[in-house]
C-alpha cells in the first residue's frame, strides 16, 4: 500500500492545492518498508491527484483540502485523511496504528494555520 502525505519540514503542508512535495510511504503488512520525500512538479489539485494516481498512492493525510479536490480524489479511488496537523511521520504511524485522528468534513475554507505573514483562513485567497 502506498500513502501520501503533504510534506514541509516534516509536517504536514497544510494546503492541499499548493503543496510542493509529498511524503511518499510504502506500507506492507502494516509497516513502513520505505519513504521518501518527493516534489510535485506542480500545483493545483488536477495535477496533484494525477501526481498521485501515477505513483500509485491509495491514501492521502493531509490538512486543507477542498470539495473539488476531495471529489476528484474520491474518482480516482484515493482515500482521504484530511484535516491533520503536525508531524508527518506521526501521522502514518497513527494511521497504521487505526488511531489517525481526522476531520472527515474538512474543507479548506474552515481550518485556520499560519503562514509566514501571519495567520488567516484558506476561505481568504484562491484555494485549489
Amino acid at each position: 500500500m502506498k500513502i501520501a502525505v503533504t510534506y514541509e519540514n516534516g509536517q504536514i503542508f497544510q494546503h492541499f492545492g499548493h503543496t510542493a512535495q509529498f511524503k511518499m510511504y510504502e506500507v506492507e503488512d502494516g509497516t513502513i518498508v520505505n519513504a521518501e520525500v518527493v516534489d510535485t512538479m506542480g500545483s493545483g489539485h488536477g495535477a496533484l491527484i494525477g501526481f498521485l494516481q501515477t505513483n500509485g498512492v491509495e491514501i492521502l493525510i493531509c490538512g486543507g483540502i477542498g470539495g473539488g479536490a476531495q471529489m476528484a480524489l474520491a474518482q480516482a479511488g484515493i482515500r482521504l485523511f484530511g484535516g491533520v496537523a503536525g508531524s508527518a511521520d506521526a501521522a502514518v504511524e497513527a494511521l497504521l496504528a487505526q488511531k489517525l485522528v481526522y476531520n472527515p468534513a474538512v474543507r479548506c475554507d474552515h481550518h485556520d494555520h499560519e503562514h509566514g505573514e501571519g495567520g488567516h483562513t484558506c476561505g481568504s485567497h484562491s484555494c485549489h
